[in-house]
Order: structure tokens, then sequence, then C-alpha cells
């Protein structure tokens, strides 16, 4: 466990699965905190030695920062080998494939954990949650052109519907963003208090009790999505992986090594049927394997110890 009580989801299966030896590179898309980094160059260790390189990139420097420091604190290998070698690349990850191409790294291990880190969803003052007041903000990247609220006060009343709908799959958006339409004539919302209230507001009071969710969940979700544009970075990186499949079943070198193992961890329907879209088709190519051939979700104990495994999903394939 990190600060802000963080906990990497799916951690061991993580290990597992992704299996890190001695002398391979990882490159981890979404840092985070770096705990599945540490995790994985720490079982590479057990395996007999250090992993040669590690690669960490993250939006957030805050956090970018956090995930370097914790993996420089990692143990200096009892043997004589040197430790591992440690990148930090701030920026989109649906960019680090060409940023790993223009350094001549190679990632035998390539994990992409496409939700939000502790840190961003506890701070308030980032606005991501409707547990806790803030500005409404959502930026994954601080220096991000675009906030929730200017979404939410500018987009028109057709597009914060097809944002409702398409990236939240909320079936009430209608009726929300008549809500939205009308509060914000009076004056702009601008918290997320605010927006979910307003919300609140729009749904039956039996809304939660009948669905267990609160009926501000699609909306805040669709806003973040929409802020970081999550499914146009991941569509970039499932991109960039098919390609440089392509490329190593012509034996031309690519940005990743032979037989490279890459996880992504999704948290909502969207994303994970863009992955399994990807992996399958890249199966069905002859140009990955998908050793487990199914998701792997979080069990009852991890459930419980951290509520936000819930609904985390991981497809795992390696590159033929």
């Amino acid at each position: 466990m990190s600060d802000f009580g963080h906990i990497p989801v799916l951690c061991p299966h993580v290990v597992r699965l992704l299996a890190p030896r001695p002398g391979q590179t990882l490159a981890d898309c979404t840092a985070g905190l770096g705990g599945h980094a540490v995790a994985l160059a720490q079982a590479a260790l057990a395996a007999g030695g250090p992993l040669a390189h590690i690669v960490l990139n993250d939006f957030d420097p805050a956090n970018l920062a956090r995930a370097t420091a914790a993996a420089q604190a990692l143990p200096s290998p009892a043997s004589p080998s040197s430790p591992p070698a440690i990148t930090p690349i701030r920026g989109n990850f649906a960019a680090l494939p060409q940023e790993l191409a223009s350094l001549a790294i190679r990632a035998d291990i390539v994990l992409a954990d496409i939700g939000f880190a502790s840190s961003q969803m506890d701070d308030a003052s980032r606005g991501m949650s409707f547990m806790r007041d803030g500005p409404l903000d959502m930026r994954m990247d601080p220096a991000g052109p675009i906030t929730a609220a200017d979404l939410v006060n500018r987009s028109s009343e057709q597009e914060l519907f097809r944002i409702l709908r398409e990236f939240g799959e909320e079936r009430d958006a209608g009726r929300i963003v008549r809500a939205i339409v009308k509060a914000r004539a009076a004056a702009p919302i601008t918290t997320t208090a605010a927006l979910a209230e307003v919300i609140r507001q729009a749904m039956p009071p039996s809304f939660k009790q009948i669905t267990g969710i609160d009926p501000s969940t699609r909306t805040f979700q669709a806003l973040r999505i929409a802020v970081n544009d999550e499914l146009g970075n991941l569509d970039g990186l499932l991109d960039a992986i098919a390609d440089a499949a392509r490329a190593a079943g012509r034996g031309s070198p690519t940005w990743l090594a032979p037989g490279a193992r890459i996880a992504i961890i999704s948290f909502h329907s969207l994303e994970d049927r863009a992955v399994k879209r990807a992996f399958a088709a890249l199966v069905a190519a002859g140009l990955g394997t998908d050793s487990r051939g199914s998701i792997t979700e979080a069990d009852d104990a991890e459930r419980h110890a951290n509520p936000r495994s819930r609904s985390a999903k991981m497809r795992v394939l390696t590159i033929n």
C-alpha cells in the first residue's frame, strides 16, 4: 500500500501473468504511484536478478515523481549485477510506444492500468469524484486544455447528451442534461457537489435504492472519459500494439521485444470491449496468444479489501 491508501488492483495476478524475469524491460504506461512497477521489479529480483530497465509513464507529474521515487527505493540486488535503469516519461500513454521507439527501448513487459490513481480520486482539488466537494476539474493532466466545468457549462444540450449516453451509458441522459442546462442558466456549475446535487434532484428519490449506485455515478464517469479522451488514448495504444505485432510478424524490430507480454486493466465496459476486440483480432491473425483466454477479475478478498477493484478487468496478450 502507498500513500493516499493506494492499493494497486489485481497486483498478484499482474505479477503472475506477466511473469517478470531478470534482465527484462518493463514499460508501465500508467505508473500511478508505482505499486505495480515495484511489485513486478520485486518479482524479478525473487526470480534471480533485477530488471534491466523500468520505464514509468504518467500524465500526472506528481504521481510520476512518486512512482519514480518508489522504483528508486527498491533494494539493491544481492548479486553484483546492476540495478535497473529507471526512465520516467511524462505524457499520454498513447504516445509512449513512439517515445520508446525514439529511445531505442524494447519492452518485454507492458502494463496499462486505465484507471485513476487513488491520489487523484481522493484529492478533492482534482474534482474527480462526487464523494468529495471540489472544483469541477477531472483532468488527469493538470495542464490539459479542458475541464469538466468547461464541458458542463459550455457544451450544447445535444453534445452533453452524447457524452452521457456514449461514455456513461446513462439511460437517463435526457433527464439529467435538461436539469444541467436549466441549472447552469441560473448560475455556472463549478463544483462537484453542485453538479452531483443537480443530478440527484433530477432523478427519482428511489434511484439509489433500486440501482445500488449514486445517481451521479455514470455522469461523472462520462465526464472523466471526455475530459481525458480516455477511449481515444486507449485506441491509440491498441493501434500501436497491433502495428508492432504486425511488424514483429514480418521480422522487423519494434518497441516490443520478441515474446512481449502485455496486460491492460480496464474499469468499465467501453474500455474492456475495445481491449477484447483488439486482442482477439491479433490472436485471430496469428500475431498474439491470449494465454488465459478470458478476463481476470478481483476475488472476493480483494474486493473486500479494495472496493475500487470491483470493476477492474484485466486481459493479457503475448506477442508471437
